[in-house]
């Protein structure tokens, strides 16, 4: 009885490094839930912190990802990250319990066979193991982590590259004249330098950070991203059909990011596309809280077993893979900046039938811009 007391007494004090979008997850919920229980056989404190307005604890920790749950006390300190945190601190739960059991009671245990089979040396080594195996995923992680962020720069880096060599094929030809072609240029190169210097200012853990949501119009964004490809579908006698409403509500996000996903989407539709078909563009103001959008292709459609892991990091499908070129990342980039605006994006797709991808965004609401 005594030792259930002194177990009840003991302080585990955490501290889950979340943001605001991280908290509304299932996963992240059910961990905070757990932990508050009051059953854990601790005194829990749990304090939660956002990153985004607290960036010094990514290199305190030393964090390669978030959300992230850090043991402070007692210690040694530990960090759990990804999206199996809760298994990880159940499977912890019971060692802590037994070490502050031990440590509170004085006792010096023996080296002899605590469970009728292991030694203390024997479960100390066991423990080592474990932490070493923590340490080698969160390494894997860091791994993954990087060769990620280097995909998306050289994805992101790839469109206005992209711009300036059709702005430079337009000019050769006589399509645009001098004066374009520089306004051009400079307009692209403008969008790498800041992109150069987001990627310096806020380092590849925190990509989340680059987004500066404001009131946008996304009809004008997509008018400029359908100009910006009309070279593509006009060679190819392409018909683009947009059906977008006049009293559209403008939206709550970033307008680059918003851009890119458009410009994505577009792209990829054009080319799944047989020339002289038509691609579809349309914008709904589907509650008081979204705004939905589509794009659709007449291609060759996308099977039903492919439809969720399209949206993975550089998977291409067999289908149509020796079709395109590229490293299969930019419906990964979509998914990533819609679900950081708190939106989500998804596709609606039979073989032999086109595709349509949707994604809904924010309705801007006075979120405090002006």
């Amino acid at each position: 009885m005594n030792a259930v007391t002194l177990i009840e007494k003991q302080e585990l004090k955490l501290l889950l490094v979340a943001s605001r979008h991280h908290l509304s997850r299932g996963d992240v919920r059910a961990l905070v839930s757990f932990l508050e229980r009051g059953d854990t056989g601790f005194n829990v404190s749990l304090q939660v912190a956002d990153p985004g307005e607290q960036p010094e604890l990514l290199e305190l920790h030393r964090l390669i990802a978030v959300p992230a749950l850090i043991k402070i006390a007692p210690l040694p300190k530990q960090i759990f990250a990804g999206s199996g945190i809760l298994k990880s601190i159940e499977v912890w739960m019971p060692r802590w319990q037994q070490d502050d059991v031990v440590k509170d009671l004085g006792l010096s245990l023996r080296p002899t066979e605590l469970d009728g089979s292991r030694t203390q040396k024997e479960l100390r080594l066991e423990d080592e193991l474990l932490v070493l195996r923590q340490e080698n995923e969160e390494l894997i992680n860091r791994i993954e982590a990087q060769e990620r962020l280097l995909r998306m720069v050289a994805h992101e880096i790839r469109t206005p590259l992209t711009a300036a060599a059709l702005a430079l094929q337009s000019q050769r030809l006589g399509q645009i004249d001098f004066e374009k072609f520089q306004s051009v240029i400079k307009r692209r190169l403008d969008e790498i330098d800041i992109l150069s210097k987001e990627l310096l200012e806020v380092g590849p853990t925190r990509w989340e950070s680059f987004f500066n949501p404001m009131k946008l119009d996304l009809a004008s964004v997509s008018a400029e991203v359908i100009l910006e490809l009309e070279k593509l579908w006009r060679r190819r006698n392409i018909d683009i059909h947009t059906d977008i409403p006049s009293d559209l509500p403008k939206v709550f996000a970033d307008q680059r990011r918003m851009r890119q996903v458009l410009l994505n989407l577009m792209e990829n539709a054009l080319k799944f596309t047989q020339d002289g078909s038509n691609i579809s563009l349309t914008m709904l103001h589907r509650t008081s809280q979204w705004v939905e959008v589509s794009v659709c292709d007449s291609g060759p459609g996308i099977p039903e077993e492919e439809q969720q892991r399209i949206f993975l990091d550089r998977v291409r499908l067999p289908e149509t893979s020796n079709q395109t070129i590229g490293f299969g990342v930019g419906l990964s980039v979509c998914r990533r900046i819609v679900e950081v605006h708190g939106g989500r994006i998804w596709v609606v797709s039979e073989p032999g039938k086109g595709a349509c991808f949707y994604f809904k965004v924010p309705i801007w609401q006075g979120q405090g811009q002006v």
